[in-house]
């Protein structure tokens, strides 16, 4: 996606000032916070909600032939969306102004979180949940921006750390509230269809972030909000996007083509699309600094992230429940843990990359450090699991935590390198490419884990193959040559 030189506005916002002093840009951590706690907790939802239909055998998940498999791929279409939408989102953020392309994507994420609940019919439902994620996959590369951009360079990194800890936040909310919101809805005699409920409670919460968003950027961070133009565009985006996801989904569906089929055909598509996308993107200036060696291998390398955080984050529920034999709110409470761990891992990762780069370490040595440990961890997870045994909810409860700690404290010490390796007024379309690139990870976890569940038996393959990724990706680390921030 190409088009005219971002203007000066739309690449720094006036909050800071030259020197990095003005109005506290800790309020802006906040606002940006709120907003990764609503987008997680409406994507999250879905992975209780399958598991609720897979328990009780209803819907159109719990009734189908492959059920697993199918919870699966629903979300690595959801995925798909988010993902093809990364890159574009970056670049209109940099044209256009990141806060509108913020409150866009949280309005736009509320309203299809309602039209998930209310629509009838597995297509149907699909579509709502493409939607969803192809307006959520430009809060990422924008809010990263914002953080950046408005933030002393001494800070930069636990700011990272502290917005996205909104992230483990919402997937806590989702994973816990979840199963809570539909036995309401049954309550309420919802019956069959009490699996609905989530989506409605969720929405009307991402609504009203989303209008606080809007009145704190109008207030405190640069006037009015244009979001007609962007919205325009980001509707032409999304209108092609959505109707290939689609076109696959159904032609899928009237081929009887294996599920697995299914998600191999959305890879191909998020290849292709990236494909164009770097094709168009070296002809450009910016080639230099966006498909750069050592960011590529940045790229390449968060996959394993993305992979690992889905797997966890869609199945986790699922997997506890069935090793441990618990009902779905003991095992949505245990697998919790993992989510909640960065409530502290996210901070506390962005603090020691600052204390480390005042120091004059450098951050890569905590990113590999951090990458190895996590991978041992989840390997003992996989065999915990596939012992034979029947594991204690206290034993998976601890690893899930403990290896939440580290995977998330990983996280904005990737995030702060990769912002530090292109020029600020890059920085959205370089979030929007690490993401882009990233989500391929995203879009295969869900679906091949189920697929591997119903052929295997066990979570535990699963799990083995997760630990791997990642294990590799600390390898791809070493390769990447970091560079640091001038600190004021």
């Amino acid at each position: 996606m190409t088009g005219p030189k971002p203007t000066e506005s739309a690449q720094q916002t006036p909050f800071l000032g030259a020197e990095g002093t003005g109005r506290p840009y800790r309020a802006l951590w906040a606002a940006l916070l709120l907003g990764w706690v609503v987008s997680y907790a409406d994507r999250t939802l879905t992975g209780p909600v399958v598991s609720w239909m897979l328990a009780n055998e209803v819907g159109f998940i719990g009734q189908a032939n492959d059920p697993r498999a199918l919870g699966g791929l629903v979300g690595s279409l959801f995925f798909t969306g988010y993902m093809l939408t990364q890159y574009p989102g970056g670049r209109l953020g940099d044209r256009f102004g990141h806060r509108e392309m913020i409150v866009l994507s949280l309005l736009w994420a509320g309203v299809m979180t309602a039209l998930s609940g209310i629509v009838v019919g597995l297509i149907a439902f699909v579509a709502a949940r493409v939607l969803t994620g192809l307006g959520e996959g430009v809060f990422y590369s924008n809010d990263r921006t914002l953080i950046l951009n408005n933030t002393p360079p001494r800070r930069r990194t636990l700011g990272l750390g502290v917005v996205i800890s909104g992230l483990s936040i919402g997937l806590t909310i989702g994973i816990i509230c979840t199963p809570l919101l539909i036995e309401w809805g049954t309550a309420l005699g919802f019956g069959d269809g009490a699996w609905r409920m989530p989506f409605l409670v969720f929405a009307v919460v991402s609504v009203a972030v989303a209008l606080g968003c809007w009145w704190f950027f109008h207030h405190h961070l640069g006037g009015r909000l244009h979001l007609g133009p962007p919205l325009v565009r980001l509707l032409g985006v999304s209108a092609p996007l959505l109707a290939a996801v689609l076109l696959l989904f159904v032609v899928a569906d009237e081929l009887r083509w294996p599920t697995w089929g299914t998600a191999i055909g959305s890879g191909v598509l998020a290849v292709l699309v990236i494909g164009i996308i770097v094709t168009r993107l070296r002809r450009t200036p910016e080639a230099a600094s966006l498909l750069g060696r050592d960011i590529v291998i940045i790229y390449i390398a968060y996959i394993a992230i993305l992979w690992n955080l889905w797997f966890f984050s869609f199945w986790s529920v699922e997997i506890v429940r069935e090793a441990a034999n618990s009902s779905l709110l003991a095992a949505a409470l245990t697998a919790a843990f993992n989510a909640g761990a960065g409530i502290l891992g996210f901070p506390a990762g962005g603090w020691l990359a600052d204390w480390a780069l005042r120091r004059g370490y450098g951050r890569k040595p905590l990113l590999v450090a951090f990458t190895m440990i996590y991978s041992v961890l989840v390997f003992t997870f996989a065999l915990s699991i596939g012992a034979g045994e029947r594991p204690s909810l206290l034993l998976l409860g601890t690893i899930l935590f403990c290896s939440g700690l580290f995977f998330n404290a990983l996280q904005p010490i990737a995030q702060g390198i990769t912002g530090d390796l292109v020029p600020a007024a890059q920085r959205g379309a370089a979030f929007g490419m690490l993401n882009l690139v990233s989500e391929i990870g995203a879009v295969a976890s869900p679906v091949v884990s189920g697929v591997l569940r119903d052929a295997t038996g066990s979570w535990a393959v699963g799990t083995w193959v997760a630990g791997g990724i990642m294990l590799a990706s600390g390898l791809l680390y070493l390769l990447v040559r970091e560079r640091r921030p001038q600190l004021a």
